[in-house]
């Protein structure tokens, strides 16, 4: 008896079958993609730690040591930076932050924060006297392209290489200042962009409160480099005096 591919039932059978179908073939791409799509967006956050560093010719599995810190600025064993950067605001509400140490002593700190119109993020290079900006990448989701989106131009980004982040001991972060940098303040302030009030209000804030939490590893190394510099004491045997020596006949 030949079916009735006219009626409700055939039509009904036949397109949850087609669905089911097309479910389990998407279902199973969408699989076999997943590690081509992670491997790829490991590859970006390496370049962008890369670019902060001014080091896109360097190998980044030879030339960056990965770890997180506490609170306190203690290692911590056992956790996968990569893992806290999908969520990096919800790690660092729970006292966990990456650090991106590279062979020369530079670290690369990651960034988080709201612009005007989403999420902005980044990577800020801190040199060697843990002060100095090195350098920043600096992205966002859906900021207004000529405004506030100039926050992904190398030349804005461009802007920010040489500040400081300490005054003194004082942490300061970097400001973006509407008007332009002051003069009395240039170390420590970039120009604003010109249009994008909120956005560069939503990345002075993402520096000072993604900086903040690696203040105990900032001030830690900045203490350890003062000490080195320090000249070693001279035993108390060795600051008598030939005279006395001579006197006592040594």
């Amino acid at each position: 008896m030949a079916k009735n591919t006219n009626s409700n039932s055939y039509i009904l059978i036949y397109s949850t079958v087609m669905v089911v179908l097309v479910a389990a073939l998407l279902s199973v791409v969408s699989l076999s993609l997943q590690s081509r799509q992670y491997a790829n967006e490991l590859n970006e956050k390496k370049q962008m730690i890369l670019g902060s560093l001014s080091a896109q010719d360097q190998n980044y599995d030879e030339f960056i040591n990965a770890y997180t810190i506490d609170k306190e600025g203690n290692k911590l064993e056992g956790e996968d930076v990569f893992n806290l950067l999908k969520d990096l605001k919800t790690a660092f509400e729970e006292g966990k932050f990456p650090v991106f140490e590279a062979k020369d002593g530079r670290l690369v700190l990651p960034l988080t924060g709201t612009g005007l119109w989403g999420p902005i993020w980044g990577y800020v290079s801190i040199n060697e006297d843990m002060n100095t900006i090195g350098g920043i990448i600096m992205d966002h989701k859906g900021e207004t392209p000529g405004l506030g989106a100039e926050i992904a131009t190398a030349k804005y980004q461009a802007k920010f290489i040489g500040k400081e982040i300490f005054n003194g001991d004082e942490f300061v972060s970097i400001k973006l200042r509407k008007g332009g940098a002051s003069k009395d303040n240039l170390i420590h302030e970039v120009d604003a962009i010109t249009g994008g009030t909120k956005t560069s209000d939503g990345v002075t804030a993402m520096l000072h409160d993604s900086m903040e939490h690696y203040l105990p590893l900032l001030n830690a190394r900045r203490q350890a480099k003062v000490a080195a510099q320090q000249p070693a004491e001279t035993p108390a045997a060795e600051n008598v005096s030939n005279e006395e020596k001579v006197e006592n006949h040594e």
